[in-house]
This record gives structure tokens, C-alpha cells and sequence, in this order.
């Protein structure tokens, strides 16, 4: 039985598997949802920002509520906490972005049942990439996006540019289909990077500087 105290729910998936995570998940998509994981903290690095992989998201108080678990939920203004779930509205509020990522069980759900669910929950931006080789669809296309129009409360798909690449407003980033990894770019075109990545950057800059004041930075 569940207890609710105070509101407090113990939802049943929270300690049961759902039907989703009984898939499992290929290496490629690990490594992607991985990857990008890194490149969104390092992009939020000192702001109020929670980024989280694979959070049940509820949004009503019945303890057998089954919930969206996205691969990856950005939600901007809050400050990142150790939770094992999330109610909107109670938790804090709905993601403003979430990203999916394509598998064969889960592609034509991404694609035709998430769009609405996530919009109904709040989401503002909803993404679903396709990493598999080859990919899943006869045609070209590996990325996709929706929006929320808030003045008609209704989902908008978003039109892809140049490469297959879409804005992202609240990423502040073009999101860019690189075959099994997706990229994200600034407004000056500019790769977003790890911090990993980031460091070894400035690492090698600081190292150029030394060479051209004649000095070897291997020898210091």
C-alpha cells in the first residue's frame, strides 16, 4: 500500500521497474546520453540549472502513476539535487528542455506519443535523436524537435535547417546531427564543449603562448 503523508508519495515505479527500462540500452546510446550529460553541466556550469538522466517525472499525487523518464531533462532556475523523483508542481516545475534518444524499441513512441505527453506536462522544447547506424528511418532525417506555443497551447514541430540542425532557446544552442553523436554549437558556430574539453583548450593555448615567449612548456 502506498503512504502518503503530507502529500509525500511513494510511487510504485519508483521501486519497480517500468516497461522502458526493461529495454535496457545500446552502447551508442549510452555513450551519447553520456557525452551530452557533460557538455549540458559544463554549459550550466555556475548557474541554477538541474540537468538529470533518466528521472521519473510524475504529475499527480496516485502512487501507481506511471511516469515519463527522459534521457535527459533540463530544468533552469533550480539549483541540482539528489532526488529519486520528480512531481512537477510539487518537486519544482516541468523541464524546459528534453532530449530522447532513439532506440528500436522506443523510436516510433518518440516520434508519435512523447511529443503530446511531454507538452501536457509543461515541456517547452521536446528533442528525439537518432544515433543508430543505420538509421531507423528510410529517410535522412535523424533529428526532431517541438515547441510549446504558449499563446495557443498548442505543440509546434520545428523546421530543420541547414545539416538537419535545429535551434534551441533555451539551450541557447544549434542542436546538430553528427551520425551516431549530436553537437551542440553556439550562435558564432562555436562547438559547446566538455569541461574535460574545455581545460585541455585552455591547456593548449596557455602551451602556444609559452612557445612563441621562447619558452618550452614541457620543460617546466
Amino acid at each position: 500500500m502506498a503512504k502518503n503523508m503530507t502529500d509525500e508519495v511513494a510511487y510504485y515505479y519508483d521501486f519497480h521497474p517500468t516497461e522502458e527500462d526493461l529495454m535496457g540500452e545500446t552502447s551508442v546510446h549510452a555513450a551519447l546520453v553520456r557525452y551530452l550529460m557533460e557538455v549540458l553541466a559544463w554549459l550550466f556550469d555556475g548557474q541554477p540549472c538541474a540537468v538529470h538522466e533518466n528521472l521519473n517525472f510524475y504529475q499527480t499525487p496516485h502512487w501507481r502513476e506511471c511516469p515519463l523518464a527522459p534521457d535527459i531533462a533540463v530544468i533552469k532556475g533550480v539549483d541540482f539535487g539528489h532526488v529519486r523523483s520528480w512531481r512537477v508542481g510539487k518537486t519544482g516545475p516541468a523541464p524546459q528542455v528534453v532530449l530522447e534518444i532513439a532506440s528500436e524499441e522506443t523510436w516510433k513512441k518518440d516520434l508519435n506519443e512523447k511529443p503530446m505527453q511531454y507538452m501536457l506536462m509543461g515541456v517547452q522544447e521536446y528533442f528525439a535523436y537518432d544515433p543508430n547506424m543505420p538509421a531507423l528511418r528510410r529517410n535522412s532525417q535523424r533529428l526532431f524537435g517541438w515547441h510549446l506555443d504558449k499563446r495557443e497551447q498548442a505543440i509546434r514541430q520545428m523546421p530543420v535547417g541547414l545539416d538537419g540542425r535545429l535551434w534551441s532557446f533555451h539551450l541557447d544552442s544549434f542542436l546538430v546531427p553528427d551520425t551516431s553523436s549530436l553537437r551542440l554549437y553556439d550562435r558564432n558556430r562555436q562547438l559547446r564543449l566538455t569541461r574535460a574539453e574545455a581545460e585541455a583548450r585552455r591547456a593548449d593555448a596557455l602551451a602556444e603562448k609559452l612557445r612563441t615567449l621562447g619558452i618550452d612548456p614541457d620543460r617546466l
